[in-house]
Formats: structure tokens, sequence, C-alpha cells
């Protein structure tokens, strides 16, 4: 029997690209399945596409940057399967590539709520399921970006949220000690998705210029979302980052 039989797995940001790929790899190891987004009807296509069926994936639709749809999420996910293992903060989004003094209040705060205040908001759900389960405890998984080291041109807010990720993800890791509940962070670049169309066909770099930059197949990101998840809870990947080997990430410019 596989090591992760029978545990229970919520992905955010499911329905489409690394959320998809994470879903299907954690399917395949074993898992049930929680997929969540704001579009049902995607959700329950992606189970259909990663050979999901209704008793080992569920499908909720949700906004994760609002508390009461991630507690009804959260509500819809016990009732199901009475438990979580493990859960990937995945679900984010991006504002307009423009000069941040130009952005507006909407645009930049739509970034926030989903991307931290989303992560936020599922992590306690999920702590509190994991402090009350038996057996006690459980792993959180958190999506930063190569954005959480370096930023690109004109990515204000995405780049904010997601260094503030790597702080909850450390004071999860530090929290959660008592409770055997793990917390380690994945930082992904170019995994090749509708995301990251644009760098296939060129994208600003640090000295202004446009380049295309080279993509990585997202089923290596979702494997590496396994190999987390699989760990035994007194193992934990803290940080890892995974990335298109020839991006420009390591080095000046």
């Amino acid at each position: 029997m596989n090591a992760s039989q029978n545990k229970v797995a919520l992905v955010t940001g499911a329905g489409t690209g690394i959320g998809k790929a994470a879903a299907k790899a954690l399917l395949k190891g074993g898992f049930h399945v929680v997929l969540t987004g704001r579009n049902l009807d995607r959700l329950q296509k992606a189970i259909t596409d990663i050979g999901g069926n209704d008793s080992n994936c569920l499908a909720v639709a949700c906004d994760v940057g609002k508390l009461e749809d991630v507690k009804a999420l959260f509500a819809a996910l016990k009732s199901k399967f009475g438990r979580i293992d493990v859960l990937f903060n995945n679900a984010g989004m991006g504002a307009p590539a423009i000069p941040m003094e130009e952005l507006t209040h909407e645009q930049f705060m739509n970034v926030v709520n989903a991307n931290l205040c989303g992560a936020f908001f599922c992590s306690q759900e999920a702590i509190r399921m994991m402090k009350s389960q038996t057996p006690q405890g459980g792993r959180i998984i958190n999506n930063g970006s190569i954005s959480a080291h370096a930023p690109r041109p004109m990515s204000a807010p995405y780049t904010l949220t997601k260094h503030a990720i790597t702080g909850l993800t450390k004071s999860i890791a530090l929290d959660g000690r008592p409770f055997n509940i793990a917390c380690g962070q994945i930082d992904i670049g170019n995994a090749a998705t509708e995301m990251t169309e644009r760098m296939a066909n060129g994208i600003m770099q640090a000295d202004q210029s446009i380049k295309v930059e080279p993509r990585m197949d997202v089923t290596h990101v979702g494997e590496a979302v396994l190999h987390m998840a699989q760990l035994p809870l007194e193992s934990n990947i803290l940080s890892m980052t995974i990335m298109a080997t020839k991006m420009p990430f390591v080095g000046r410019g």
C-alpha cells in the first residue's frame, strides 16, 4: 500500500496550471484530493482530466480571499473526508505589468487578497483541523515563487506578497512544531502554464530588454509537490526552488 493511502490533500487554484498538475500528482500518489478555485466547471473538468472520481476527489468553488468562502470550503472537506493531511496554498494572481504608481487600489488589493490573505485564511482553517484531528498534525506547502527572492520589472504587488509568503511559511513551521504540523515552501520558476505564455513570446528583463525565457514541464512541479507531501512529519523541506534550468535567475541580469 502506498504510504499516502487515504490521506487527504487540499489544493487551491487547482483548476489549471500548477494547481492542476499538483492535484494530478497527489492523486497518483495515493491521496484523496480536494480541488478548489473560483470556477466550479473548470474544477470538475480538472477532476476528469486527472483521472479522479467522486470517491477520491471533491471540487469546491471558493474565493480564497474571502474568509466566509474558506470556512465553507473546509466544512465541505471535513464532511467528505473527515480530515486534512496536506494543504497546498497555490492560488494566486498578478497585477498588470505597469509602473506601481499607476496601479489602482483595487488592482493591488486583488493580488494581496488572492496571494496572501488566501494563504493565511486557508492555513488558519487547516491548522485548526490539524490540531484537533487524530492522529494530530499535517503539512502545509506554500507556493512562493522565484519572486520570493528577486522581482521582475513592474511586479511590486506580486513580489511583495511572495516575500510575505516566506514569512508565513517560517511562522507556521515554528508555531506548528508542538502540534506535529510541518510547513514548507516551493519556489517555482517558469513552469509551462497559461500564466507563463508571455515568457515564451518575450518578457521584459532587468535591463528593460525583451527576451524569450526557457520554461519547464509543469509535471515536474507536481512531482516536486508530491515529494514534499509524502515525507513523514518528522522531516520537512522548508524551502525548495524548482526552475527552468536556463532561466535568468542565477547571476546578474
